[in-house]
């Protein structure tokens, strides 16, 4: 699979790597060892990036990944995993002595001296501005507690403030066909700067896959039904916010546009459109089954789309979701 620098870490990291919040929780069960057999297909597919955290879970998501990677050593593997969210949300949480516990909870939960990556985990506005906050994820790096920091964000103002930082190494933001906000500044800020891009969500939250209906519904436990209105958390990061009934109506077109190209599902097509795009390293679409791992993996050898589908799925955007999604995030 191609491989592709992420940012300031200076490693290089597949295209399609892998989200693990499925792993841990919210997207209702995934049992210990068919978690491990989707880490273990998704490598074996020619990933070698997992996007995890200590909230998946509360800490699930980054034991099992430690259980793959006691066995599996070796395979090259970069693990991100994310900080912040186990506090209630206030900027004053973000704090070196807060840092350092975090951190090594999460060195334990992966087994690991230390973490590859650590991610700020959609911290209050306040955070992206603090000296404070990025000079204590400096003091990690000099302590080797970790090897490189990243953020992720909500909002492409989020991203920018990050992106000016000279220490942070990579942004990880929501981006699909119907999220376009990122292609703007984001994406060109993050590439004139040498910071990595790590995209989540690129299917909405399943939308992309073109299998759902307005009638679809999803467990308790998914944050599909318990978020579908930001309930929990941000909603756009629920079916990236555009909704089930305006996203299931987009889906159908879009499979429409890509049903004609040749070797990939519409699922597929959705991730080859966020690879294609300039200044993207890696795309982290989730897996419950190693058959879907292996599926995501595959979109990484599609040809790129044409113009004429680039188009297409542009105009379905302006159609839908431009004038709701595109000045939220």
């Amino acid at each position: 699979m191609e491989q592709r620098v992420l940012g300031r870490t200076g490693r290089p990291v597949s295209v399609v790597g892998l989200g693990t919040w499925q792993l841990g929780a919210d997207w209702g069960n995934v049992s210990e060892d068919e978690a491990i057999k989707v880490l273990r297909a998704a490598v074996e597919s020619g990933v070698t990036f997992f996007d995890t955290a200590d909230v998946y879970g509360d800490g699930r998501s980054e034991r099992v990944i430690g259980r793959f990677l006691a066995g599996n050593a070796g395979q090259g593997v970069l693990v991100a995993t994310k900080m912040g969210r186990r506090v209630e949300q206030k900027a004053e949480h973000y704090t070196l002595e807060n840092f350092r516990a975090w951190t090594d909870r999460s060195r334990v939960n992966l087994g690991v001296d230390r973490l590859d990556l650590v991610q700020l985990h959609c911290p209050p506005t306040a955070v992206f501005a603090s000296d404070a906050v990025f000079d204590a994820l400096d003091t990690l790096v000099a302590e080797e507690r970790i090897a490189a920091y990243g953020v992720s964000v909500e909002t492409s103002d989020q991203a920018l403030t990050a992106i000016a930082r000279p220490g942070v190494a990579s942004v990880q933001i929501i981006m699909n066909a119907f999220r376009r906000k990122p292609l703007d500044q984001v994406l060109p800020a993050a590439a004139a700067a040498g910071v990595g891009i790590i995209v989540r969500v690129p299917l909405a939250s399943g939308l992309l896959s073109g299998r759902y209906t307005r009638q679809t519904t999803f467990a308790a436990d998914d944050h599909r039904s318990y978020n579908a209105h930001g309930e929990a958390f941000d909603v756009g990061e629920t079916f990236s916010g555009v909704g089930l009934e305006a996203g299931v109506d987009a889906a159908a077109e879009f499979a429409a546009i890509t049903g004609d190209l040749p070797g990939g599902t519409t699922a597929q097509w959705a991730l080859r459109w966020v690879i294609q795009q300039p200044g993207v390293t890696t795309v982290i679409p989730g897996a419950r089954s190693t058959s879907q791992a292996e599926q995501n993996a595959e979109a990484a050898s599609l040809a790129p789309l044409p113009q004429a589908s680039l188009d297409a799925i542009e105009g379905l955007y302006d159609r839908y979701f431009r004038a709701t999604v595109h000045d939220r995030w």
